[in-house]
């Protein structure tokens, strides 16, 4: 186990996201990191050979990094409302026999290209609503982002958002196809950000929110190469945020947060997505169980309150209990912290452990809740291989000890053990600031894997790509990787392996 004590606390993890490298002068920042906060924007840069700063790239890590987070949260001169909010951006990261190759592309959504044709925001969003008269919030009311996540399929990759479509990218030049409905969303259904794919039967699961005075969650199923094959919807308790689900063995389950939205000042264009979601702990946690084999309720059940963004995994255990790990929130403060970060100054503590429940899937009865972990934690994975099954490991993006939540940013990246309940961390030493660790499966050894992420160095307002042995997380990095531009904190990835 590593632990780490920081000895001060800093902001220079601001200078890793754009909006706030071009702020108007109403954003507060330490004065001895105004450097940071003033540098440019992020800029793509085409197909380049990366440098090795230190160490040499592992012979059997063979494939491509791909992530995708918001890019630019102002343009015009003007901030967009949250965090979620920034245009999105993909990096790719390809690992040859040869060399390692960067590529770093904006989205070209449509919302994109108009807003960079007319020079300034022309559309609301999750955190904002159209600028300019109120008309503005029913003509362009949002844009697709596409900022979220990535799917890599066997002929494309998929740019995610929970709000709209998946917009398709060429796998190797990242150039943007188009909306790609999957041969089943039609007007109206959305595809969430977070799809869940059985390595072991190619299937992948996925659901979209459709709104309304009581929403309808949508639930699909595809096959490997992502089209949809079948389809089932259910109505749910007005209209809650969903963000995530869990694969567990034969089984789908929702866990949804006591979080509802107040429909009508959205309708109304007085007020945005994330100003108008309450948190109602009186509702509790409902929890759906949906088959997955025929998309069907298998039952219904409510819990305690809480909040999550993420799962780490689920999996049914010998007993045939449903077991589910969870990035747990206490209450919504996290939405608050979120919508601080884009502004640079977040100053709302929001905490969340590693969390166990215990699920009777006929009933729907939870029968216990355990805290696993007592640090902070978000972004939970577990290797592709064990998704839905039981996994030893679980990574995740940490805090450091020392660190105040409500000041600095998870900055510390660390593997849980299941089998011996111990944490093990990476240093990245100060002002550094990692992404959500990627696992890799080493393509020669099937007992080796590498854990991989994208580092923001405040020091110097460089980004970096670190790849680590997973067995090994307390040591240096195996390699260090240098990029052209600085990549802005990104949300999620995923590991292509070279076939």
């Amino acid at each position: 186990m590593h632990t780490i004590t920081i000895k001060s606390t800093t902001k220079a993890w601001a200078g890793a996201i754009p909006s706030l490298r071009e702020a108007t002068p109403t954003v507060n920042f330490p004065a001895e990191r105004c450097a940071n906060a003033n540098a440019e924007p992020a800029t793509e840069f085409p197909s380049t050979q990366l440098p090795i700063i230190s160490g040499k790239i592992p012979e059997g890590l063979r494939g491509t990094l791909y992530r995708n987070g918001p890019a630019r949260l102002e343009r015009g001169g003007i901030r967009m409302g949250h965090w979620f909010d920034g245009d999105g951006a993909i990096l790719a990261v390809n690992f040859t026999d040869a060399v390692a190759t960067g590529v770093y592309r904006y989205v070209q959504t449509s919302g994109y290209q108009e807003e960079a044709a007319a020079g300034k925001l022309l559309y609301g969003n999750y955190g904002m609503t159209a600028p300019g008269p109120i008309w503005n919030q029913w003509q362009k009311p949002v844009k697709n982002a596409a900022n979220t996540s990535v799917l890599a399929l066997p002929d494309k990759l998929l740019a995610l958002w929970e709000g709209g479509k998946p917009h398709a990218l060429d796998l190797q030049t990242l150039e943007t196809l188009g909306e790609d409905d999957l041969g089943g969303l039609t007007k109206g259904l959305n595809y969430s950000a977070h799809c869940k794919r059985d390595k072991q039967t190619g299937e992948i699961f996925n659901f979209g929110i459709s709104p309304g005075k009581n929403a309808t969650l949508n639930i699909y199923k595809s096959d490997s190469t992502g089209r949809i094959i079948q389809q089932a919807a259910y109505q749910l308790d007005g209209v809650p945020l969903v963000h995530d689900f869990v694969l567990a063995g034969q089984y789908i389950v929702f866990f949804l947060p006591p979080v509802r939205l107040n429909v009508l000042p959205v309708l109304i264009g007085i007020s945005s997505y994330s100003d108008s979601l309450k948190w109602q702990p009186k509702l509790g946690t409902q929890i759906l169980v949906i088959d997955r084999e025929t998309l069907s309720v298998v039952s219904r059940g409510e819990t305690e309150p809480w909040y999550q963004w993420h799962f780490a995994n689920g999996y049914v255990d010998a007993s045939g209990s449903v077991i589910v790990d969870i990035a747990r929130y206490e209450d919504f403060q996290t939405n608050q912290y979120l919508k601080e970060v884009a502004t640079g100054e977040t100053h709302t503590p929001a905490k969340s452990t590693l969390t166990r429940v215990h699920l009777h899937p006929q009933t729907g009865k939870v029968t216990s809740i355990q805290q696993l972990l007592n640090e902070n934690c978000e972004f939970p994975t577990v290797p592709q291989q064990n998704v839905g099954q039981a996994s030893r490991y679980t990574y995740m993006s940490t805090s450091r000890s020392g660190t105040d939540i409500s000041q600095e940013m998870l900055n510390a990246i660390a593997r849980f053990d299941r089998k011996t309940e111990t944490l093990t961390e990476a240093d990245f030493g100060e002002n550094r600031y990692p992404s959500e660790p990627i696992h890799a499966q080493d393509t020669q050894n099937p007992e080796q894997s590498w854990l991989l992420t994208v580092v923001y160095d405040g020091n110097s307002h460089r980004s970096e790509v670190w790849v680590f042995d997973s067995d090994r997380l307390d040591a240096e990095p195996v390699c260090k990787l240098g990029l052209p531009t600085v990549i802005p904190h990104s949300f999620h990835g995923t590991w292509n392996p070279a076939k």
